[in-house]
């Protein structure tokens, strides 16, 4: 499956961005999703994913509250919409698939990624 990620930009602090990852594909449905990010210096990180089917979500200590993570099979596109961004926030968000249709939080268990988008959050 290719993954293409969308909706980065430059917000200010207090600020909201809706990313957007359309899959090409006729197996989406049957992928788990997740949304990784990556700052300068840092390790890639697990931000929030989503179960085949879309039963079951899970998300990062740091941004509970704050992000949804939602799927819409019909458009083979999964959503990350974050509010109350703040300046730690800033990185390169990544959409990854696994195979498998449950939740992973790390990096090796995604087979697929998409090009990054840059959030930029500035205070």
């Amino acid at each position: 499956v290719q993954l293409q990620a969308s909706g980065g930009g430059s917000v200010q602090a207090g600020g909201s961005l809706r990313l957007s990852c359309a899959a090409l594909g006729s197996t989406f449905r049957s992928y788990a999703m997740g949304w990784f990010r990556q700052a300068p210096g840092k390790e890639r990180e697990f931000v929030a994913g989503v179960s085949r089917i879309g039963g079951y979500t899970a998300y990062e200590d740091s941004v509970k509250g704050r992000c949804t993570i939602s799927r819409d099979d019909a458009k083979n596109t999964v959503y990350l919409q974050m509010s109350t961004l703040n300046p730690e926030d800033t990185a390169v968000y990544y959409c990854a698939a696994r195979s498998v249709g449950l939740i992973a939080r790390t990096t090796q268990q995604y087979e697929y990624w998409g090009r990054g988008t840059l959030v930029t959050v500035s205070s």
